[in-house]
């Protein structure tokens, strides 16, 4: 499968961890993912507010694909953006090419406490 830029949030002792956007690689049978060194299989189903693990250290993860308004988290906040991604993410992802020199953004999230326009 082609690489693909995603969001990834590490869960592992709470419902919100360390988030970031970053390019993940697919195994040639689409069960695992690749990043950072990481080994990360789904959980099929399984997780509480996650849906993929790390094999080796069994800590939780959601990853899927980014949003084009940049609330990608359930709850308020801060997206890191990795270097080899950044300008992709910005230009094409968000629409945004004048942001391509931020590395991270704040995220509302999907459970913020917005009010409704």
């Amino acid at each position: 499968m082609k690489p693909r830029i995603m969001y990834i949030e590490c869960k592992p002792d709470a419902l919100a961890g360390p988030a970031r956007i970053g390019r993940v690689t697919f195994s040639n049978s689409g069960k695992t993912l690749h990043y950072g060194g990481k080994q990360i299989q789904s959980l099929k189903g399984n997780g509480y507010k996650a849906n993929y693990f790390n094999i080796e250290t069994n800590v939780e993860y959601w990853i899927s694909g980014c949003k084009k308004k940049g609330d990608d988290t359930l709850y308020p906040g801060v997206i890191e953006i990795d270097d080899d991604v950044r300008e992709e993410y910005w230009a094409e992802i968000r629409g945004l090419p004048e942001c391509v020199s931020k590395t991270s953004f704040r995220s509302e999230g999907k459970y913020s406490k917005r009010q409704p326009k």
